[in-house]
């Protein structure tokens, strides 16, 4: 039976950005021209009513309002969404190519071809397969755990309880028996929706511990980034720590409104910290499939 190190997958995608440097520069310069990019169309095309939308937010409770910008707004969602699945499959297409086929790297790994709309197809299949799951397994939770509040009692407090926790441990253990679809599909070259559930036979476990190693390791960085980020723009803001809570709810009706230093702090920092982010979490998956399933074809 083939195996893997979980602590070498979760450390991987660390490796990778040590040793190719010059790659996480590329991928943290590429970050920031997307943001940008998609931060003027989103201004130029809804700013004004994202501005709005924010202020009827804050200063209303009447669902209605918010309901209708919301509606006003649907032209930005099916223009942010498709976007944002495109750009989703070109990272995880770098980060895998990297992993999996470290010699094919023009470009960086950076591509957008047959291999990111297989990944995109993908990851579109496996939302309607998660929403279905979803609602299958919290209406069979839910009718067992009426069963069981109908016994009464502490005893069925205590079984709805295990049967709520065995949902989740269930929804968790489908997850990680399906993590490498998106690796296998990209080395095969072809769509392979449930192959990953045979290659993750007798390795749940490992599988489990790489990835929250890996989420442990990404919420570690994470919060240090925010500690360094909140550090490096009082220092250049002269300590006006207000103007940094502004990024989080940014004024959207201009581009001089948007676009303020601290704004351009925090999207410099935030492309080098999303393309170390993407490396952290992706290339746990791509180095479990290339040690289960042996050598990729390159």
């Amino acid at each position: 039976m083939k195996t893997f190190s979980p602590t070498d997958a979760a450390l991987e995608g660390f490796r990778l950005t040590r040793e190719k440097p010059r790659v996480l520069l590329a991928w943290s310069v590429a970050n920031l021209v997307i943001s940008v990019i998609m931060a003027l169309a989103l201004i130029a095309m809804f700013g004004p009513m994202l501005a709005e939308l924010e202020a009827v937010n804050a200063s209303s409770d009447d669902p209605s309002q918010a309901l209708a910008m919301f509606e006003k707004l649907a032209p930005l969602y099916a223009l942010v969404l498709p976007a944002g699945l495109i750009v989703t499959s070109v990272w995880i297409g770098a980060v895998y190519r990297a992993v999996l086929r470290p010699s094919d790297n023009r470009f960086w790994y950076l591509r957008l071809g047959g291999d990111e709309l297989r990944l995109a197809v993908l990851m579109l299949i496996y939302v309607v397969l998660a929403i279905g799951f979803t609602f299958v397994l919290t209406l069979v939770a839910g009718l067992l755990s009426a069963g069981a509040f109908a016994i009464g009692g502490p005893v069925g407090t205590l079984l709805s309880v295990i049967i709520w926790l065995a949902s989740v441990c269930v929804f968790v253990w489908v997850i990680v028996r399906l993590s490498l679809s998106g690796p296998a599909t990209f080395a095969e070259r072809h769509i392979r929706v449930f192959e990953s559930w045979l290659l993750t036979k007798d390795v749940f476990w490992p599988l489990l511990g790489a990835y929250l190693l890996m989420l442990v390791l990404v919420i570690v960085v994470m919060a240090l980034a925010l500690v360094i980020y909140v550090t490096i723009a009082a220092l250049t803001m002269g300590g006006d720590l207000s103007q940094i809570g502004k990024v989080f709810q940014p004024d959207t009706t201009s581009l001089t409104t948007y676009f303020t230093p601290a704004m351009l702090i925090y999207l410099v920092f935030g492309a080098f910290l999303g393309a170390l982010q993407n490396a952290l979490v992706f290339a746990p998956a791509a180095v479990a499939y290339r040690e289960l399933h042996g050598p990729v074809e390159e």
